[in-house]
């Protein structure tokens, strides 16, 4: 939980100031401690739970009125349930840790503007029915807030899992470590999308510098003072998205037989190098290591002043690899267009995509019935097609 959140924002302040277990979790606002009536008629205790919209490092106001609670669902102080606010009974996991039994809504006409008016609406209603039977009963313990949630790798709050009620699903990706060989128009794509997990660390890997033209094919804008600065691909790229993500590693050279045994520890590796005579050495030693890998290829040609080609997505992994020689070139195709830099950012951005979408399948985040390790996209009859099935 981040305190410096919770002093930045005054709702939250508000509602610490005053006395409540609050706890901020994996995109959730928890207020612990909230008395209720269980249906013998006992006073308990349970955890009102919000998602929380943030702007930034700002929280900003509610973006719905439910709230989820874990407990048993709160009744009358003569054992009812309280109809009133019932909205969904059944258990969700939200992850990190946190479990919901019961939903509940309440809409004022106005709405809420903020987290307090939020929380404390629904503790009035939930715990004056605990008090009429123990007027001691309270939300408001002034109890020590312990700041026990280990670090993200993000900068800020990850709100768009949370709001998703993705959060289980998005930590099989914690602990990963994620190598990208080619910082190009495909590979910058490719960072663009993992830096927005919860991998563990991003390494990167390019000798290149980021030119005029690497601007006009890479995610983002490029300003022309960063374009006089000549940095290095895998520099400039670590200085954006380390405002996302916390564990971006820039290795400002191209990897050969000589140093690539720094990549031995990867869970996962991308290649997206258009170089491709140092292919075999790369694949062959991410075999012997049992590391999967998604090998991206575009092709482009002119054809009656129009562009055509293919775009390549190529898995391989320890228990299918058997396919890889009929895929992957490793040499240096004078006829492939890709090879004289005419790149296209939606081409570049598509075949990033792919590649990831199968690093995500791989990983259980997405359902894989396919089990694909090559797809490919021919442009010009807009036809998707997946072979070397695992099955």
């Amino acid at each position: 939980m981040s305190q410096q959140l919770i002093v930045r924002s005054p709702d939250l302040k508000q509602l610490r100031d005053e006395g409540y277990e609050i706890e901020v979790k994996g995109g959730y606002l928890l207020i612990h401690h909230i008395p209720y009536v269980n249906s013998s008629i006992e006073v308990k205790f349970g955890t009102l739970v919000s998602t929380l919209t943030m702007s930034g490092s700002r929280v900003v106001s509610p973006d719905n009125h439910v709230i989820h609670f874990i407990g048993e669902h709160p009744c009358e102080k003569d054992g009812k349930k309280m109809t009133g606010i019932q909205h969904t009974t059944g258990i969700q996991n939200f992850g990190n840790g946190i479990v919901v039994d019961h939903s509940f809504s309440n809409k004022p006409n106005e709405g809420y503007p903020d987290y307090y008016k939020k929380v404390t609406r629904y503790e009035e209603m939930i715990s004056a029915q605990a008090r009429a039977i123990d007027n001691t009963a309270t939300a408001k313990t002034f109890k020590p807030i312990i700041d026990s949630e280990e670090e993200s790798v993000f900068q800020y709050i990850d709100t768009n899992s949370s709001r998703a009620n993705i959060n289980l699903i998005s930590e099989k990706f914690e602990g990963q470590k994620i190598v990208i060989i080619g910082l190009g128009g495909t590979g910058a794509y490719i960072l663009d999308l993992v830096a927005k997990t919860p991998v563990s660390e991003i390494h990167l890997y390019d000798g290149d510098k980021f030119l005029v033209h690497n601007a006009f094919r890479s995610p983002g804008a490029a300003s022309i003072d960063e374009l006089d600065m000549l940095h290095n691909k895998t520099d400039y790229y670590k200085s954006g998205y380390s405002n996302m993500h916390k564990h971006i590693i820039s290795h400002p050279y191209y990897i050969d037989e000589f140093n690539i045994s720094e990549i031995a520890g990867a869970n996962y590796v991308f290649l997206a190098i258009d170089k491709e005579a140092i292919k075999k050495t790369i694949i062959d030693f991410l075999l012997s290591h049992e590391i999967p890998f998604f090998d991206v290829g575009l092709g482009v040609n002119t054809v009656d002043d129009c562009l055509v080609g293919t775009l390549r997505v190529t898995t391989g992994t320890k228990d299918k690899n058997d396919h890889l020689a009929s895929r992957i070139s490793c040499g240096d195709d004078v006829n492939n267009e890709y090879a004289t830099n005419i790149q296209i950012a939606d081409l570049n951005s598509l075949n990033a995509v792919l590649a990831v979408i199968k690093w995500k399948k791989l990983s259980g985040f997405y359902q894989d019935l396919k089990q694909e390790h090559n797809t490919s996209y021919s442009i010009n009859v807009s036809q998707l097609t997946n072979d070397d099935t695992n099955t």
